[in-house]
């Protein structure tokens, strides 16, 4: 037992061994060795500090860095020995290094703590991941203008309430998913920024006494910035709140895209076909194609919801500076980076194989009295007030309800038992193309403005 309390980094205080049920609960390893890699780049940085500044010689600052190198190939090869000991991926880095080049590896952690080096860690790695999710984002926003082209023409009901309101280009439609995704992108790059922060140096809560170089070492890992207040360094998860955040935002706008899909391909709508190699039956109903995949998008979206709510939690009583809680932030940071880039990758490969039914959207599009508000604006530009052109129209729509009848159906004589106004010069208004084309404000739904937008963004 003695032997086994000599193992850990801390054992000098202890007398007694760890107990094995206390070792389980606290160990990290489980889910932080995907730091592994990081902590291998940011420990050869530091290493090179320490060289830089002489608080390493030249000759141990090589050996050290050969032994780390030695320690990359065994993790990059599967070959690393992990110990039930190992408390993290820190220590079993250190350990394995000790074990490669003697206690010259204990050399490494000088002026570091794990409070630091594992902030560096997570950084490093959500630098990564972050322009890993904005080139999914990318590469799906690239799939919405592509269909966006493809059906540049097609009318469908535009919706408020889930009610039919006015007719829309199907492009202006995706389009709008294209827009929230790109605030999506900027998000994650703003995030990114904060993120980009060098943690390292802050040392357990207050600094080292030893001559070190944190500029050098951002200056070696590509940090633009070093961190100010070494109490807040260790214990700021901001950025990771905010990388959450901007996550469960990005997971909202994916799931108003697939419940609007779930809608889409219900025999309701019937507006598209969903993909079969996209799509799963029932056990039991032979007839049934289910639309599993948008509804899990949907699903995953409370997943990272409860990520966000869950590191919340963790860090809203904490006192200054570092507490053991903040273990807890990896695994949700983990599982949304996974849940995020999942779902990315199977709407761009599922969109483009998506079906519409360009003529079941026109015949929604001409359902509803969608073209009311066209008529309200007619009388507006004889001289209406908007109210009583509203009140006029409105009589019209109840009357074609109780007559059976569509606004475009109407004779002259009967459009004129509402209002002396309405001449011949209406008619060329009741139809799609025209409510389409007449909203031409900037960013309305006009096909030019489609266009102009596509341009701009290189589709």
């Amino acid at each position: 037992m003695k032997r086994q309390v000599r193992n850990k980094a801390w054992a000098g205080r202890f007398a007694a061994a760890s107990n094995p049920v206390m070792e389980a609960f606290t160990s990290s390893l489980a889910f932080d060795k995907r730091l592994a890699l990081y902590d291998i780049r940011g420990s050869v940085a530091h290493c090179r500090m320490l060289v830089k500044q002489k608080i390493l010689t030249r000759t141990e600052g090589e050996k050290i860095i050969r032994g780390l190198e030695g320690v990359q190939r065994e993790l990059e090869q599967g070959r690393f020995p992990f110990l039930p000991l190992d408390e993290d991926i820190h220590m079993a880095i250190e350990r394995r290094l000790t074990e490669k080049i003697g206690p010259l590896g204990g050399k490494l952690h000088t002026a570091r703590s794990r409070n630091d080096q594992v902030l560096l860690d997570v950084c490093l790695y959500l630098r990564d991941e972050i322009a890993a999710i904005q080139q999914l984002l990318g590469a799906l926003q690239k799939q919405l203008t592509r269909l966006a082209k493809r059906h540049s023409t097609v009318v469908m009901p535009g919706y408020t309430h889930l009610q039919r309101a006015q007719p829309v280009l199907l492009a202006h439609h995706l389009l709008a998913y294209y827009e929230m995704l790109s605030r999506d992108r900027e998000r994650l790059q703003q995030c990114r920024e904060r993120v980009n922060v060098l943690p390292l140096g802050a040392g357990a809560l207050a600094g080292t006494t030893l001559p070190i170089d944190r500029h050098h070492v951002a200056r070696l890992l590509g940090f633009p910035r070093v961190s100010e207040n070494s109490l807040d360094t260790v214990a700021d998860r901001d950025f990771l709140v905010e990388f959450l955040s901007a996550c469960a935002i990005l997971c909202m706008h994916l799931s108003r895209l697939a419940e609007e899909l779930v809608l889409w391909a219900s025999s309701e709508f019937g507006f598209i076909e969903l993909p079969d190699a996209f799509a799963t039956g029932s056990s039991m109903m032979p007839q049934k194609k289910n639309p599993d995949v948008p509804e899990l998008v949907r699903g995953k979206t409370g997943r990272v919801y409860g990520n966000l709510f869950a590191l919340l939690t963790v860090l809203k009583g904490l006192p200054l500076s570092y507490n053991r809680d903040l273990q807890e932030d990896k695994e949700p940071l983990f599982d949304t980076v996974d849940t995020v880039k999942g779902v990315l990758t199977v709407l761009e490969a599922m969109l483009p194989q998506v079906v519409f039914r360009e003529e079941r959207l026109r015949e929604a599009a001409l359902g509803g009295f969608t073209l009311a508000t066209d008529v309200a604006d007619y009388l507006v530009e004889k001289g209406v007030p908007f109210r009583k052109a509203h009140e006029i129209v409105g009589a019209v729509v109840r009357w074609c309800l109780a007559e059976n009848k569509r606004l475009e159906q109407l004779s002259l004589q009967e459009w004129q038992r509402f209002s002396p106004l309405f001449g011949q010069d209406l008619f060329p208004r009741l139809t799609l193309e025209s409510a389409v084309e007449r909203r031409r404000s900037y960013g309305g739904t006009a096909r030019a403005n489609i266009e102009r937008r596509l341009r701009s963004i290189g589709a």
